[in-house]
């Protein structure tokens, strides 16, 4: 069984970098046989938080976010790609993420970042693993830092020169690390119910 991993992309801005790191995930898991969809906050349009999903009453909430509870829910694992802006984490990606609560639970997650410059979004991706582990995922030890990202990745999300080459070879532990929580998460749910 193929693992269905949910790639979530937050940038709202017009010349969108970081859509190369997300379309680069998404490619190589899938040449690792994984079921990965991509998820664009800004093709979700959820509006600024206002209701999340469980306390809109059954049937009311919002087309999109509905859709997107159900994609949660039967999910194995969650890829978090983040820029950063001003040190800390894309608003939209935010914004999208705390839609939800329950529908994350009991499930890994792994964090993705990148910058135009050579912090690669460190900063971010550090907060977004405090943010993931609160919301109740188990957030992987591996990373990917990719910065300058347009050094890295060309505009079709292929790796390019040395830094790519590097991505690349990076690539293959930060999988590896999800897809053996991922296994282990799923079977543990399987075996017993969550605690709550």
């Amino acid at each position: 069984m193929a693992d269905k991993i949910l790639v979530f992309y937050g940038s709202y801005r017009s010349d969108r970098m970081g859509i190369r790191l997300a379309d680069y995930v998404v490619s190589m898991l899938a040449a690792r046989g994984a079921a990965a969809e991509l998820v664009d906050a800004q093709a979700v349009g959820l509006p600024m938080l206002d209701r999340m999903y469980k306390e809109c009453p059954k049937g009311t909430a919002p087309a999109a976010m509905e859709a997107l509870a159900e994609k949660i829910r039967t999910a194995d694992a969650f890829i978090f790609i983040t820029g950063e802006y001003n040190w800390g984490p894309q608003p939209g990606l935010k914004n999208l993420t705390d839609h939800f609560l329950e529908e994350w639970f009991w499930r890994p997650a792994a964090v993705a970042s990148y910058s135009a410059g050579r912090f690669s979004g460190v900063r971010s991706g550090s907060i977004w693993h405090q943010i993931l582990s609160e919301m109740g995922m188990v957030v992987v030890s591996s990373t990917l830092a990719v910065g300058p990202i347009s050094q890295t990745l060309d505009s079709e999300g292929h790796a390019t020169g040395a830094p790519g080459a590097a991505l690349d070879k990076s690539f293959g532990r930060f999988a590896d690390d999800l897809a053996w929580w991922t296994e282990a998460t799923r079977e543990q749910r399987a075996r017993k119910a969550p605690p709550y």
